[in-house]
């Protein structure tokens, strides 16, 4: 069976590290790297400066870097209160002239933007694939010290009639029920995330509690993008939304409890959450909080 073909347009980030260091971020690594995890051939389409070395963080994926003086950079900091994040540094935008024609016809592409980069006509290169939005970065505006705050999404009504699934997490909407109940019903499904309580799931508009799966967390960037990966996948390839996100949960849970790009999963991990999720064993086989180590 062919794999399936996941294209994910966005950033790729340089995150600055509690020890004052930098490590590869942004949606479209943590995607990436889950993609593979699920057996997908992968492209990302980017933009970065030359000097950021991307050959350890996204190894096996097919990379189409546009040349940027700067590559975006963030430093997030989290709290009893939450995450707050300060932006350093913003890469060049991409629009549709960014992604190679070769490029335009995969099973899922998944437009991740994390500082507005994002043309939203880029939505009309891909009529044949699956859709799915993380708007995350088109819902935030940073001020002249770079703090990262909320804004609103300004292509929203146009935006969320095209798309197979949206994902996002209440953080990004300040916990704005009135936004996300209105926006559920313009789009025909949406999760909001909800870190260890779980996520919503709307389908058509209609709401459904799905719980978390409990770890022990050591780490939470990333998980975001993680369950979006895959609960896309899990979508384009058939599966019931209900059970995608499910699955989703249990992949994002383990996701936590390593740091950074160390919490994307394995393939392993996907197929003991799989199990736990589609095959009814119990949740001690799934083992969080005792990761294997890595990713591969």
């Amino acid at each position: 069976m062919r794999p399936v073909r996941y294209l994910a347009i966005g950033h790729v980030t340089q995150d600055r590290t509690p020890d004052g260091g930098f490590t590869v971020g942004g949606t479209v690594t943590y995607a990436a790297r889950t993609a593979q995890a699920l057996g997908c051939r992968v492209q990302v389409v980017t933009s970065a400066a030359d000097g950021l070395d991307l050959t350890g963080a996204l190894a096996g994926v097919i990379i189409h870097r546009i040349r940027s003086a700067a590559t975006t950079t963030f430093e997030n900091r989290y709290t009893p209160e939450g995450r707050t994040q300060i932006v350093r540094s913003v890469a060049a935008l991409l629009t549709s002239e960014a992604v190679p024609p070769s490029w335009r016809e995969p099973d899922i592409v998944h437009l991740g933007p994390v500082a507005q980069e994002c043309d939203p006509s880029l939505v009309d290169l891909f009529p044949g694939a699956f859709l799915g939005l993380t708007p995350q970065g088109w819902m935030r505006r940073w001020d002249r010290e770079g703090r990262v705050v909320p804004a609103a999404w300004e292509h929203a009504e146009v935006l969320l009639p095209r798309a197979d699934a949206v994902v996002f997490s209440e953080e990004d909407v300040a916990g704005d029920e009135a936004v996300i109940a209105r926006w559920a019903g313009q789009t025909r499904i949406l999760v909001v995330t909800r870190g260890p309580a779980g996520c919503t799931l709307y389908v058509e508009g209609v709401p459904e509690e799905v719980p978390g799966f409990p770890a022990l967390e050591a780490d939470p960037t990333g998980a975001g993008d993680i369950f979006a990966a895959v609960f896309f996948v899990e979508l384009r390839r058939g599966c019931p939304p209900l059970e995608a996100a499910r699955l989703a949960n249990c992949i994002a849970a383990v996701s936590v409890t390593r740091p950074g790009l160390q919490g994307t999963p394995s393939r392993g991990e996907v197929a003991r959450c799989r199990a736990v999720v589609c095959e009814g064993r119990g949740e001690r086989d799934l083992r969080v909080g005792q990761p294997e180590g890595g990713s591969g």
